[in-house]
């Protein structure tokens, strides 16, 4: 008679790397102690059930409210590479959530998660990355990011890192100079993301313009891409696939272009032509920047003359839908056709 034998396996569905979830409310009071526990294995589980988990919005809440970001700010520091791993995931995953932002700032994660944008670990690193892109993308998170000093940081990185980091790198750093250019200025930013125009990922352009942008707000900025010779590039990359990559370009254009010598030397890269080429698309970024950029320029008079041929292109923008290219059709005609 056969005698009835027990596998030592686990069920199929049952994930022998997770730590068991206690039911209802006691699941996230059970991994919080267990992420404190002496154990790494007990560790580890702990961080791959709390990581599924927390991409529910209130598991999510439930963790923050529970003191989460305190045990995992300690865990950063581990040693193991998974424990890392798994606990920027959780912390990339928190940062989606207004909450978990909050307690971002709160609790100072920044600093102890930007410590790690060295890790030799790349999955480690891009969590890390994706983590603060979340956060930089707030005002208060952004402003918390330049004032601690990590703008120097980012931007050393940006040469170093493999293309799916480099993109997220540079995206925080866009979002770090849309509230402040300066540090990225005194880091000689320029150059880098100029280095980064030319690159095949339109992730990767359409970010380093995005950083542009920001940059050439502040009067040094302008002033370090017209010394750069940033303006033919730009003026290149508004025929550029990416239509963000075209609306970031024609906003530089228009930034710089508001000093003197950023007219010289968008004009003598001939920018009007495609600009004008631009003022049809109906993309409403690239059309109102097109059309920014347009009036800027139209204030040297060769380039005036040379625009009053196109009064006619630029009214059929007066009865566009969008107000806001009305509006800049409008203030465009008006600045091309004034006569001293």
């Amino acid at each position: 008679m056969a005698s009835p034998q027990t596998s030592e396996q686990p069920p199929p569905h049952i994930d022998p790397t997770q730590a068991p979830v206690a039911f209802g409310s006691w699941a996230i009071p059970k991994l919080m102690l267990e992420l404190q526990d002496a154990e790494l294995f007990t560790r580890q589980r702990a961080l791959a059930a709390l990581c599924d988990l927390v991409h529910d919005h209130e598991r999510a809440y439930e963790a923050i409210l529970s003191g989460c970001m305190e045990r995992l700010k300690v865990l950063l520091q581990d040693e193991d590479e998974l424990v890392r791993v798994k606990t920027t995931e959780v912390l990339y995953v928190l940062a989606s959530h207004s909450l978990g932002r909050d307690a971002f700032l709160k609790f100072d994660i920044v600093g102890p998660l930007a410590n790690l944008i060295e890790d030799p670990v790349n999955a480690c690193r891009k969590n890390v990355h994706q983590a603060l892109n979340r956060i930089a993308e707030f005002p208060s998170g952004a402003v918390f990011m330049v004032s601690m000093g990590l703008v120097p940081k980012l931007v050393l990185k940006v040469s170093d890192e493999e293309e799916s980091i480099r993109a997220l790198i540079l995206s925080t750093l866009s979002c770090c100079v849309s509230v402040n250019a300066l540090p990225a200025l005194e880091s000689d930013a320029v150059p880098v993301l100029r280095d980064q125009l030319s690159h095949p990922s339109h992730a990767i352009r359409q970010a380093a313009t995005s950083a542009l942008v920001g940059i050439s707000v502040p009067a040094d900025g302008k002033m370090k891409v017209c010394e750069e010779n940033l303006l033919p590039i730009l003026v290149k990359l508004l025929s550029d696939d990416e239509q963000g990559v075209v609306a970031n370009a024609a906003g530089t254009i228009m930034n710089t272009a508001i000093i003197t010598k950023g007219k010289t030397e968008a004009l003598n890269a001939g920018a009007i032509a495609p600009l004008l080429q631009l003022v049809v698309s109906e993309n409403t970024a690239v059309c109102v920047n097109a059309l920014r950029a347009l009036t800027v320029l139209a204030e040297v008079p060769r380039a005036r003359a040379e625009l009053l041929e196109h009064v006619p292109l630029l009214n059929t923008r007066l009865t566009h839908p969008n107000t806001i290219i009305q509006r800049a059709a409008s203030t465009a005609i008006e600045v091309i056709s004034w006569k001293p």
